[in-house]
């Protein structure tokens, strides 16, 4: 029986909504313990639980609670070579990436933001190779694909979305049932939630519901890749 938690609260949205307005150094030093209180100790919380239930899922998929290095993104946005100079990220987020550890491996991820709450799985701008081999998946196997794709517990929790070519990569046939698919070079699927939501006590279900939801379509990429599910 899993515990039943709130591990997110109004306050966690209030923290980046006045962050929107105030970001600064100064006002994030003043408010760094609230930060810590609010936003990275329940994102803590909530890798900690979601573990062992995507490990119900597959075992190749790592929650890592580490607060710095692990499954919770970090709030300090990299300026380098960006335009935009605004030192911190205005949204708290998590991913539970394949063991493998690759840009071009699957993961499960979750972006917490004021007004866009959203569970991700897939793959985000994979290497040319590894939408290659995917490309290749659905043509071997078009029927596979469009039984997970249309399957009701999918369509129910999840979109297939992502980036797209405009024409069909050279290659691969126009005629072809999944043409639209072939042309994405984004293979990932979304569920959008609301803020009630994510700050409700069933939340961790639901945000598991997407990812069981998405097996299939999970598996499929991991053996399109080669890796283990």
């Amino acid at each position: 029986m899993w515990r039943v938690t709130v591990y997110f609260t109004p306050a966690f949205f209030d923290f980046f909504r006045e962050l929107r307005r105030q970001n600064t150094r100064p006002w994030f030093e003043k408010n760094k313990s609230r930060y810590e209180r609010e936003v990275r100790d329940r994102l803590v919380d909530f890798v900690l639980a979601a573990g062992p239930r995507l490990k119900a899922i597959s075992p190749h998929f790592v929650a890592d609670p580490r607060p710095v290095g692990g499954s919770v993104f970090r709030i300090y946005r990299d300026i380098r070579f960006s335009k935009d100079k605004t030192p911190y990220k205005t949204a708290g987020a998590v991913h539970f990436p394949h063991e493998h550890r690759t840009g071009s491996a699957p993961g499960f991820y979750l972006h917490l933001e004021p007004g866009a709450v959203y569970s991700g799985v897939g793959i985000w701008h994979p290497e040319t190779a590894a939408i290659t081999r995917v490309r290749d998946a659905i043509v071997a196997d078009p029927e596979r694909w469009k039984t997970l794709t249309t399957a009701r517990a999918f369509k129910a929790r999840l979109t297939v979305e992502g980036r797209s070519l405009k024409t069909v990569p050279r290659g691969y046939p126009r005629e072809h049932p999944h043409v639209e698919d072939l042309k994405r070079t984004d293979f990932t699927a979304g569920h959008t939630f609301s803020e009630n939501e994510a700050c409700a006590p069933d939340f961790l279900d639901r945000f598991i519901g997407t990812c069981r939801a998405a097996a299939p379509f999970t598996k499929f990429l991991t053996d399109a890749l080669g890796l283990p599910f």
